[in-house]
This record gives C-alpha cells, sequence and structure tokens, in this order.
C-alpha cells in the first residue's frame, strides 16, 4: 500500500484508539495496520505512536504529523467529493457526538425525518457527557454547549439555550415552593457534579450573584438528575432543551424566574476542516439549522407566580 494508505492506517488508529477499532473500520486485519503504521514509522525515521498493552498515545511528532496528515485526507476526500458531487445522494456512516441533554430530548427525536430524507445515509450516533477531544474523536459532527476551545476545528451556532430551575408538584407540595433564592438553603437541590461548587446564578441589585445550594444531591449524568426531580426529590437547574416539555405537561414547575440568571449558553456544531463539504456532513449540518436555529424547545413566558424580583 502507498503512503497515503500508511497514513489513513495511521490516523484511523488514533481516531479509534486501537489497532483492532482501527482495523474493523479499514477492512484490514489488526497485524496488517500495524505494518502500515510500523511501515510509515520507518519511512520517516520517527516514532509516531507510544505503544503499550492498555493504550496508545501520540508522540509529539506524531501529534504533529496527526494534523497534517488529517487535512491531507480531508482534501483527498473533498477532491473526489468535487469529480462525484453530481452522481447521487449524499451516502455513508454519518458519525454524530452529542450530549444527553440535546441528544435525547432533542436530536433522537427528529432523527428518523433526517434517516427518512436521506437513505442512503447510515447514523453511528454517540451520546455522552464526556469531554470529547475533534481532533482525536472519530466524529464527524460534535454538537456541544458553550464556547469551542479547539482552535484545530470548525463551527457554527445552531441555537441558544438556557437554564431553568424546577420541580415537580410532588416535590413543592411536600416541602413548600422556594419564593427567593435564600429560600433554598432549606431545600434539596440537585446539581450535576461538574457544576458543584459554582453556586445557581441569580440577578440582584449588586449584578448577578451565585448561591450556593445546601442539602444538595450530586449527580454526574443530567438524565438521571432529571427523573430524580421528577420523583419528587428535589429542585433541579437543567437547561431549558431538556425540561420544556416537562413544564409544558405540567410534570415540572419553573422556579424562580424573575431573579433566576438563565445564563444563556450557545448550542454549537463541531467538525474539522474540510469535513463540512463532504455531502453526508453537509446536509446534517443543513439539517441541524433547519430543525434547531428556532430553539423549538423555548418555554415562552417562564414566570413563577412564586417568584419576586429580588434575591
Amino acid at each position: 500500500m502507498d503512503a497515503i494508505g500508511e497514513m489513513r492506517a495511521f490516523v484511523t488508529v488514533v481516531e479509534h484508539q486501537s489497532f483492532a477499532g482501527a482495523a474493523a473500520a479499514l477492512g484490514l486485519s489488526p497485524s496488517a495496520v500495524s505494518k502500515l503504521v510500523t511501515r510509515l514509522e520507518d519511512r520517516l525515521g520517527v516514532q509516531l505512536l507510544h505503544r503499550t498493552t492498555r493504550r496508545l498515545s501520540l508522540s509529539s511528532e506524531g501529534d504533529v504529523y496527526l494534523a497534517r496528515a488529517r487535512q491531507i485526507l480531508a482534501d483527498i476526500a473533498e477532491a473526489e467529493i468535487e469529480v462525484t458531487r453530481s452522481r447521487g445522494a449524499p451516502r455513508g456512516r454519518l458519525r454524530i457526538n452529542t450530549s444527553n441533554g440535546f441528544g435525547i430530548h432533542q436530536l433522537a427525536p427528529a432523527l428518523p425525518d433526517f434517516i427518512a430524507r436521506y437513505p442512503d445515509i447510515e447514523i453511528d450516533l454517540s451520546i455522552t457527557d464526556r469531554i470529547v477531544d475533534i481532533g482525536t474523536d472519530p466524529a464527524d459532527v460534535i454538537v456541544r454547549a458553550g464556547p469551542v476551545g479547539d482552535v484545530a476545528a470548525l463551527s457554527f451556532k445552531i441555537a441558544d439555550f438556557e437554564r431553568v430551575v424546577c420541580a415537580s408538584p410532588a416535590y413543592l407540595a411536600r416541602e413548600g415552593t422556594p419564593r427567593t433564592p435564600a429560600d433554598l438553603a432549606n431545600h434539596v437541590c440537585i446539581v450535576i457534579a461538574s457544576q458543584a461548587g459554582r453556586g445557581w446564578p441569580f440577578r440582584t441589585a449588586d449584578g448577578i450573584v451565585h448561591r450556593e445550594t445546601t442539602r444538595r444531591v450530586a449527580v454526574d449524568n443530567s438524565e438521571a438528575a432529571l427523573r430524580l426531580a421528577l420523583n419528587g426529590g428535589g429542585i433541579i437547574r437543567l437547561g431549558d432543551m431538556i425540561v420544556a416539555e416537562l413544564i409544558a405537561n405540567g410534570s415540572l414547575v419553573p422556579l424562580l424566574t424573575d431573579v433566576h440568571y438563565a445564563e444563556p449558553l450557545r448550542l454549537s456544531a463541531v467538525y474539522l476542516e474540510g469535513r463540512h463539504r463532504l455531502p453526508k456532513v453537509r446536509v446534517f449540518l443543513d439539517f441541524l439549522t433547519e430543525r434547531f436555529a428556532s430553539t423549538p424547545w423555548r418555554v415562552a413566558g417562564l414566570k413563577s407566580p412564586a417568584s419576586r424580583p429580588t434575591a
């Protein structure tokens, strides 16, 4: 196999973090993939990968080579696309990585329409709240909230979402309704473990103040936090894309909306340069804009009658 084949084998090993995974993706045996990477290292005269029995990691030379190799492979794919673009509909395996909240409550319900529209595209959907590096993850598109820190990636804004403080009617009937942020000290507040210690933000005459919650439950998964709240376990603060439908049907009640700072966050699609020119990726990015740019989950006028405008 030529230099491009060796390069592709190396990039695929990094993306899958194993020779076995790369072999399955390339339709080769693990030993064949290992030989290709070894041949590449021998030809370059450097070690690109540190191999142990438990994991693979990039050497400093491998890190430099990976970025250039990805760009070269993307340019090759783009050239082939330009030649064949007019010959057929988007096709192939589309690898998507997104968070629990957006993936479960928004993207998964919408995907059947996308699948029906593009029958030649196969979907590989990974849903996790784990921080994902677009440089090493094999995903074509990663959908995440907040700032995009990867300078090697491109991104575009899909929509904004906001956070909402809410609880189930059963919890409020049993424990009472907090009327000011100070009242949260007497309630069970369920927080996402990654946000523990930051407090919940509220508007005051002195600006935004983060109020630390007490008697709290820390959960490392937003879905588990949501289930706890739905079953009367406490008060949660989650994105409106997660709780909007539950608020609309009365399963959750918004709280302290006059003083709570909703902390708007950007929801972005992130992808490596050149990847967006692949037809399967291009139509998926268009679908994200079409379906979610209007923030269809937004709950209008979240006003709790129990709230007062001072914190």
